[in-house]
Formats: structure tokens, C-alpha cells, sequence
């Protein structure tokens, strides 16, 4: 009974605190038409990876605001504020962005400690956005995207890819510990190079590539150093970091100048890949683990583990959080400039990290903990000399 009260506190308090920094967040992104510029990748995603997109004259441009981005700042269309007001707003997006990002973790890594399905849990955990967008679009809260046979063709290899990464990341966090899987998603900027290079031939300064150095290094170091390393969180981490940085390129190459449909801001954009992903997951899940997931379930709750409704909510808040993060996170990176973006990307991973090893007293050896902080410091380099490259050329 105590558990079951606190799971459905935590469950009430993340609608509450989503609904409270969602609400003033109408004025903070107003669209204007539908056409959809590219949609970029970012250095500095994190295992349950997030989709910028940026806002501007209307469109779906590079850099906006899931935390894919690593370019940060959209324009924003909203009346005038004070600097202590806007001040406070950032602030407080930032801290529910962290917030529901840890939560996320952390019920994340406890659901499957007790359930060894990551594919039915990272299922569940995309088909939970289902319920908080859809109700948007049939109230008119937020306008529905319309779209065509042609441009679901066009967004499907990108759901595709969106698929992969948060699968990867689920198995990465279900086969080892939270903190290992975050320091392999910060080498994500090291496949991004080489993806970019291989299929839109993009060349980048050498400042940049010498940050790749410190963050291979580093990920390398943690990896012989970690005590509870395992190949398959290594090979899933990597699959994440893979499935993000091929998202980018495909977004690059065939949504660049073209129109995608109608309404199709960032959010819903985020929106539709979503519900793309979770129908493509229900099938492959149902082939990888067939239905043990529900066998599982109820001989938790049989064996007086959980009862149902603990159980439930657990898997419920792994949901609603991952969700609440990357919605929150457009609110919080939407209004900052790049050097803030990729300060808040870094020490948001930082955070994950304390928070994860002190929440399951996961032992990290003085390797992994050198090895770690070098990785991180290298993502943080890299974006600041991505940052540095892209204003040079405007």
C-alpha cells in the first residue's frame, strides 16, 4: 500500500509539473508554415535521445530543441519579458528537463531490473507519448499535423533510425549500469563525424576533429576500467549512437528544402516520429520477446514483489517521463544560445551520472571516473568548436 501511494504521487507529480511548464509554452513557439528545412543531429544526446528541431519564420530548421542539436537557440516568438522573468522561465525549464531526465533513469534501470524485456519496456515507453499528443489534437490544444501517403515515405527511415536509438539505449541501460551507458553515448560525436563525412561529404575544421581525440580516449579508458562492463551494454550504446547520428544524415539528405505536410512544427514533428516508431516497435517486439513480458508481470506481482498497480505505474512513470523530458527539454533549449546549450547538454550527462550511482550505489573505479570525466569534457569541446565553425561560415 505505501509503495503503491508513493508511485502514484510520483506519477500525479510529473503530469502536474509537465502541464505547469508546458502551459506558458504557447507563446514560446508559434509556427507559422510547414516547411521543413533539416533536422540535425546532435553531439551530446543522451539514451533516450532527444529531436531538435529549430523554430524559425515558420519552419522546421536545424537546431532547435531536443537535445539532438548541439547548435541550440531557436527563435522564439513571445511577448516581451523582463530579464529576471525570462531569467526564472529558462531556469526552471532547465531544472525539469534534468529532472524528469533523471526520473526517467532511474525508473527506467528499475523496471528492468525486475523485468528483462528491454524491447516490451522501451514499447511501452514510446506508445506512453501516444497519450499525451493525441489528446492535444483532438482538443485543439495543439494543431494536428496533416499528412500525405508521400511524406509518412519520406519520415520513415528517420523514425526508422529514431526507433534505433531509443532501443539501443534501453537494452544499453537494462544490460549494465546507467553511468556506463552515458559515457558511451557521449562518443556519440565520433560516429556523427564519420556519417557525415561518409554520405553528405562534410569536411570539418581540424579544431574539431582534435576534440574527437580526448572523447574516444576517454570512452576507451572507462570501458576497461568499468566493473560492470558487458559487451552487449557496449554494442547497444553504440547501436543508440549509430541509429541518432544516421538520423541526422537522413534528415540532411531528404528532408532539406522540402515541405513536409501541414502544421508540422518541431513538437509534432517529434510527435508523428513518435507514433511511427511505436508502430514499427509492437511487431519486432513481438518477435524478439513474444509476449514472457506479461508471464513476467504477473509472477512479480504472484510472488508479493509489486502488486498491480505498483508495477503498473513503475512502467507508466519510465513512460511519462521520457516523454516529459524531450517535451520539456524544446522549452528549455529553444531559449538559450549555443554556448548555454552545449554547457546544459554536458552537465545534464554529469548529473545523470552522480544521480544513477548514487540511486543504485553503483561502484565506479577511479579509471572509469577519469575515463568519464575526459569523455564528457571532449563532447563539451566539441560542440564549442562545432559552435565556433558554423559562425565562422555565416
Amino acid at each position: 500500500d505505501i509503495l503503491d501511494k508513493m508511485v502514484c504521487c510520483n506519477m500525479k507529480s510529473v503530469f502536474v509539473l509537465l502541464a505547469l511548464a508546458v502551459s506558458p509554452s504557447a507563446s514560446a513557439f508559434v509556427p507559422g508554415s510547414s516547411t521543413v528545412k533539416s533536422f540535425t543531429n546532435s553531439a551530446t544526446n543522451s539514451a533516450a535521445r532527444h529531436m531538435p528541431l529549430s523554430m524559425k519564420e515558420g519552419s522546421v530548421n536545424s537546431a532547435t530543441s531536443l537535445a539532438l542539436s548541439t547548435v541550440g537557440g531557436a527563435d522564439a516568438v513571445e511577448e516581451p519579458k523582463s530579464s529576471m522573468a525570462e531569467t526564472l522561465q529558462v531556469g526552471t525549464y532547465f531544472a525539469l528537463w534534468y529532472l524528469f531526465n533523471i526520473g526517467y533513469n532511474i525508473y527506467n534501470k528499475q523496471a528492468l531490473n525486475v523485468l528483462a524485456y528491454p524491447w516490451t519496456i522501451a514499447t511501452l515507453q514510446m506508445c506512453t507519448g501516444i497519450f499525451y499528443f493525441v489528446p492535444l489534437w483532438l482538443t485543439g490544444i495543439r494543431k494536428a499535423p496533416k499528412l500525405s501517403g508521400s511524406d509518412l515515405k519520406t519520415l520513415f527511415p528517420i523514425a526508422l533510425c529514431h526507433t534505433g536509438v531509443h532501443v539501443g539505449a534501453v537494452i544499453a541501460l537494462g544490460a549494465g549500469a546507467v553511468s556506463f551507458a552515458h559515457i558511451v553515448k557521449a562518443s556519440e560525436p565520433v560516429v556523427t563525424c564519420m556519417l557525415n563525412f561518409l554520405f553528405l561529404g562534410e569536411v570539418l575544421p581540424t579544431p574539431v576533429y582534435l576534440t574527437l581525440l580526448p572523447i574516444i580516449g576517454g570512452v576507451a579508458i572507462a570501458s576497461m576500467k568499468e566493473l560492470s562492463f558487458t559487451y552487449l551494454a557496449l554494442a547497444s550504446a553504440m547501436l543508440s549512437n549509430v541509429s541518432s547520428s544516421a538520423r541526422g544524415v537522413l534528415s540532411k539528405k531528404t528532408m532539406s528544402g522540402k515541405k513536409i505536410g501541414e502544421n508540422l512544427d518541431a513538437q509534432n514533428l517529434y510527435a508523428v516520429l513518435t507514433a511511427m516508431a511505436a508502430a514499427v516497435l509492437i511487431p519486432l517486439t513481438l518477435a524478439v520477446e513474444g509476449t514472457g513480458f506479461f508471464s513476467a508481470f504477473k509472477t512479480l506481482v504472484a510472488n508479493g514483489d509489486f502488486t498491480n498497480k505498483a508495477l503498473a505505474m513503475l512502467l507508466g512513470l519510465g513512460g511519462a517521463t521520457y516523454y516529459a523530458y524531450n517535451e520539456v527539454a524544446f522549452l528549455a533549449l529553444g531559449k538559450v544560445n549555443p554556448v548555454t546549450h552545449a554547457v546544459g547538454n554536458t552537465i545534464k550527462r554529469v548529473v545523470i551520472i552522480i544521480a544513477s550511482v548514487v540511486a543504485f550505489k553503483t561502484p565506479m573505479s577511479t579509471g572509469s571516473i577519469i575515463g568519464s570525466s575526459v569523455a564528457i569534457a571532449g563532447t563539451l569541446l566539441y560542440s564549442l568548436a562545432m559552435n565556433a565553425s558554423k559562425k565562422k561560415k555565416a
